[in-house]
C-alpha cells in the first residue's frame, strides 16, 4: 500500500508539532508556538525565574533572547519549504525539512529584557534553493522592542 500524500496544512501541522512538542530545548524553555500561516511564524515566552541572566535587573539571559530568535527563524524557514512542497509523503517531507539548520545568525540586543511575556514574530527576507535568510524580533508585553535577529538557514 502506497504512503499518502500530505496537504499544505498536513506539512504545517508536522512542523507545528515538532516546534511545539518534539524539541525538548523548546519544552525546557517553555515556548509556546502558534499557528499563524505560512509568511509569519510566532513564538511565546512567559517569564520564568530560570531564565534570568541578570538577578540586579531581573532581565531575560542573553542566552535565552538569542535562543528564541533562531527557533522563531527555523520555524519560519520550514514554514517557507513546507509552502513550496507538494505530493510528498510524511516520510519525504520529514527527511526534507530534517536537513534545515542554522549557518549564521546575528542578534542585536537593544534593550534589558525586562518583562512578563515576550513574543517572537520572524519573517522570510529572501528564500532561494539552498538558504533562506530570515529577520527575527523579540518584543515583550508591552510591545517594548527587545532585540532582533537576522540568521541564513540551510534548506
Amino acid at each position: 500500500m502506497q504512503e499518502a500524500k500530505l496537504s499544505q496544512k498536513d506539512m504545517m501541522d508536522l512542523v507545528m508539532d515538532v516546534f511545539d512538542q518534539q524539541l525538548p530545548f523548546n519544552r525546557f524553555l517553555g515556548l509556546n508556538v502558534h499557528r499563524d500561516n505560512f509568511e509569519k511564524a510566532t513564538i511565546t515566552l512567559n517569564w520564568q525565574d530560570s531564565l534570568m541572566g541578570n538577578p540586579y535587573q531581573k532581565i531575560l539571559h542573553g542566552g535565552v533572547t538569542a535562543a528564541i530568535l533562531d527557533t522563531v527563524g527555523g520555524l519560519m524557514a520550514m514554514l517557507y519549504v513546507a509552502k513550496d512542497l507538494d505530493n510528498l509523503t510524511a516520510q519525504e517531507f520529514n527527511q526534507r525539512v530534517g536537513r534545515i539548520g542554522t549557518i549564521d545568525m546575528r542578534v542585536d540586543y537593544l534593550r534589558p529584557g525586562k518583562g512578563e511575556q515576550f513574543t517572537a514574530t520572524a519573517q522570510m527576507i529572501r528564500k532561494g534553493n539552498k538558504v533562506a535568510v530570515c529577520r527575527m524580533e523579540l518584543h515583550n508585553e508591552q510591545n517594548t522592542h527587545i532585540a532582533f535577529g537576522t540568521a541564513t538557514y540551510m534548506l
